[in-house]
């Protein structure tokens, strides 16, 4: 039984530790906050962009810890689970990993490079496992499509786009609070560039126009460089969106023997999926993908969960959270300002 420790009690915290309920062969059995509230099980202050809100939680079970270092501490925690505000995960996870103790972090795995760099380098001096929860790969739409283009079910991908954008959010108005995130292409379109590494590789570099804000990324136009042997990649991402389309993606892969699409978002406060997951075939059908599974709102959070567990118990492949992927993934957000700013490609 893999024992999880989580370090932090916010949205993402709180998300996890609901998606741990169904996972095989672990559960959750401490956690840190300095909140005293939640340390007594109070967890009604909780309240994220999608999913319910925290309520009562039993704690009675629970190493209920006030310093994450007991955590670090405790021979019986066998992974920590990170989900403290980015700016806080570089001296964490650098303790954990010194501490021996596998590790999981929230995405992204830094907003500066050179500390995903030490971070990455620091895991693997250590020979400690060090993940990153990239979740995008485990919703329904987005694992099938990976699945397809690294099978090649349909033939080779030839081509493919994507799609993430936002209205800019309420409580991410303030410029320093952009800085912290790292801008929409760090925050929001690492998404994109990490399931893009995941499923199609690290591109040879990448090409991009768009609107910088503070140095950072706020809407970005990005053409991922395969070489001549392709695929041809590219991606729209940002943060400048109406106010009335408060979130919206999608994607277009266009395999050899079929062309698979999907496209939903927040249209006026409403979800509305404009394309559910499709399968378009050469001889003019069209065929929408049975996601049978759990349609739980944390699901796709116990699937990433399970693959971190079965990559401890087992020696599984880590697949997309894989803290080298994570690092790709940052490297092409850095790498789209510098194309932005220079006009030019940059190579990766």
């Amino acid at each position: 039984m893999v024992r999880i420790g989580i370090i932090g009690v916010g949205f993402m915290g709180y998300t996890h530790f609901e998606g741990a309920r169904d996972l095989v062969g672990a559960k959750v059995t401490a956690f840190a906050t300095r909140d005293q509230k939640k340390l007594a099980g109070d967890w009604t202050g909780i309240q994220g962009n999608f999913g319910p809100p925290g309520g009562q939680v039993d704690v009675s079970g629970l190493k209920c810890c006030p310093d994450y270092k007991q955590l670090l501490a405790d021979p019986d925690i066998d992974l920590i689970d990170v989900c403290l505000p980015t700016d806080k995960h570089f001296d964490v996870v650098l303790e954990s990993l010194a501490a021996g103790k596998p590790t999981l972090v929230e995405k992204p795995i830094s907003v500066d490079l050179n500390e995903a760099v030490q971070m990455t380098e620091a895991a693997r001096a250590a020979g400690v496992p060090l993940l990153v929860g990239h979740v995008l790969p485990f919703f329904p739409e987005f694992r099938f499509a990976a699945e397809a283009i690294q099978s090649k079910r349909f033939g080779a991908l030839r081509a493919a786009h994507f799609k993430r954008v936002i209205c800019p959010p309420d409580w991410s108005n303030g410029m320093s609070d952009f800085r912290k995130l790292g801008g929409w292409g760090i925050d929001l379109h690492i998404h994109d560039n990490h399931f893009i590494a995941h499923a199609c590789g690290k591109p040879q570099a990448v090409f991009s126009s768009g609107l910088l804000q503070d140095d950072f990324v706020n809407h970005v136009h990005t053409s991922y460089l395969y070489g001549l042997e392709g695929p041809t990649v590219t991606a729209v991402s940002g943060g400048i969106a109406a106010n009335g389309l408060a979130f919206g993606h999608g994607f277009d892969l266009y395999f050899e023997n079929a062309t698979v699409v999907f496209d939903a978002g927040t249209y006026g406060g409403e979800w509305v999926v404009n394309r559910p997951l499709s399968v378009i075939t050469n001889d003019g059908q069209v065929e929408l993908v049975d996601l049978a599974g759990s349609d739980k709102w944390c699901a796709a959070f116990t699937n990433e969960l399970q693959v971190a567990v079965n990559h401890l118990t087992n020696g599984d492949d880590p697949g997309p959270l894989s803290s080298e992927v994570a690092l790709d993934a940052l490297k092409m957000c850095y790498a789209e300002a510098q194309s932005i700013s220079s006009g030019q490609p940059v190579g990766l």
